[in-house]
């Protein structure tokens, strides 16, 4: 699969790189978190990187000023298994170079989408990206020749917490895992065999292969 930069004009439908934001007491905190032993972990907000000075500015900058929260999704993948999205954007920034798998939730047709719409990303370490919230995501994928990954995960306060409960009036609300979060899963993922809306169809694309 051909892994484009996010310095390439064809991200721009997807999300922009943020200047201006000192990340390296944040790299440093999210370095002290050791690598899981194997797949992936995912915290909505985590103490130590919410304590950086730069969790200020993402606040007020990237949210302007909106409550917000820090996390991490971190650890070992290549696969595409899910995309979900969110009703805003959510920051990323990596330790080391990472991977985002992405589509358009306006390629969503009749509650599916097909996988040869996605494309590779490469987020150079220490780089925060915004990924608008019509931009379809789920967790990075390593680079070749690096163990596993650390992204930060800045987010509106509550998004991926426990779902809302309600009655569902729509095929989209359907779809929804988790607050704030929609997701759309390929029939081989084991969010899809725990229930998850199967919304994904064609190759779960592994960019290892």
């Amino acid at each position: 699969m051909n892994i484009a930069s996010v310095f390439d004009p064809a991200f721009k439908p997807y999300g922009q790189v943020l200047a201006g934001c000192d990340s390296e007491e944040l790299l440093r905190a999210m370095e002290a978190i050791p690598l899981p032993e194997s797949g992936t972990a995912y915290r909505p907000g985590i103490e130590s990187l919410e304590a950086c000075d730069v969790f200020t500015d993402f606040r007020d900058r990237a949210y302007g000023g909106m409550p917000i929260q820090l996390g991490m999704c971190w650890g070992r993948n290549t696969k595409l298994n899910c995309l979900e999205y969110h009703r805003d954007s959510e920051v990323n920034l990596g330790t080391t170079d990472f991977v985002l798998l992405l589509a358009r939730r306006e390629e969503i047709e009749d509650g599916v989408l097909d996988t040869e719409k996605v494309m590779a990303f490469r987020v150079p370490a220490g780089l925060p990206v915004e990924v608008y919230a019509t931009t379809l995501h789920y967790a990075p994928c390593q680079v070749p020749g690096e163990d596993g990954f650390r992204v930060a995960v800045v987010l509106p306060k509550g998004t991926n917490t426990e779902k809302p409960v309600f009655e569902a009036k729509s095929e989209e609300d359907r779809w929804m895992t988790a607050r704030n979060k929609w997701l759309l899963a390929h029939p081989d993922s084991k969010e899809a065999k725990n229930g998850a809306h199967i919304g994904l169809r064609g190759l779960n694309i592994d960019i290892a292969v």
